[in-house]
């Protein structure tokens, strides 16, 4: 391993993934290295902030809502528990039996209603879930490239933030924390900087304070990046002035 190869493991060993020997070799590389050293301070603290920024805590009355609905799990099928009752109370209950059907029927019908809905929200969740694991798989992967450089900045009411680039994968990646909600019907829309042409990036999400947002599109030739507020849905152009405006690390 040469020396120009050390100095480009900084975002690996940031995320813990290199062999042992490796991390040991850049380790000892680290003590003689200001700039690695450096570097790998400031990613170290962007995935942590990465961490924090895409954990969900589930909801406190998850776990007793699920017991719950355990509980009421059927044993036997309801068709199995109206005959049975039928039997039971003789030829009057057999005489209404076809309005108990006709009762069953709308029943199951708004039941079916009910599970097509449901089993729709579930399709959503579990595709919105690949989506977040697909989007947190690339920020990762910009975070560990060989040539990932941070530059790190302070931001409006206390908030900080430190984009990421990776020029050999052509993407970059923007970690804020503290960030102010805002206004309503606004959200925060992330730019490419391409000398002085600001080409849209994507768009934060305006109910998290902590976050991290995968730049939607190459880098290419942008020397920075800006932060405006546009209305809900963003816009194709700047509307504001810039909240933010940070260079691209070289």
């Amino acid at each position: 391993m040469t020396t120009v190869d050390l100095h480009r493991l900084t975002g690996a060993y940031a995320l813990d993934a290199l062999p042992e020997e490796e991390s040991t070799a850049f380790e000892r590389h680290l003590a003689g290295c200001e700039p690695c050293a450096q570097e790998t301070a400031e990613l170290s603290a962007t995935a942590a902030r990465l961490g924090l920024a895409v954990a969900s805590t589930p909801p406190t009355a998850l776990r007793e809502q699920v017991l719950h609905r355990i509980t009421a799990v059927r044993q036997e099928t309801p068709g199995r528990q109206l005959q049975s009752r039928i039997a039971r109370v003789g030829p009057r209950a057999r005489a209404l039996s076809r309005w108990a059907l006709a009762a069953c029927l709308a029943g199951a019908t708004a039941l079916g209603g009910t599970a097509i809905w449901q089993h729709q929200r579930a399709e959503d969740a579990r595709d919105q879930a690949q989506r977040a694991a697909q989007a947190a798989d690339e920020i990762a992967a910009v975070l560990a490239a060989p040539d990932a450089r941070t530059r790190a900045a302070g931001l409006a009411e206390g908030a900080t933030g430190t984009v990421v680039v990776s020029r050999d994968r052509d993407r970059a990646v923007f970690v804020v924390s503290g960030m102010a909600r805002p206004p309503g019907g606004k959200v925060y829309q992330l730019w490419f900087d391409d000398a002085g042409t600001m080409r849209p990036a994507g768009l934060m999400n305006p109910d998290r304070a902590d976050q991290a947002v995968l730049l939607r599109g190459g880098v290419d030739s942008a020397s920075g990046m800006g932060i405006t507020v546009e209305p809900d849905g963003g816009s194709q152009h700047p509307t504001s002035a810039p909240v933010a405006l940070m260079t691209f690390p070289s």
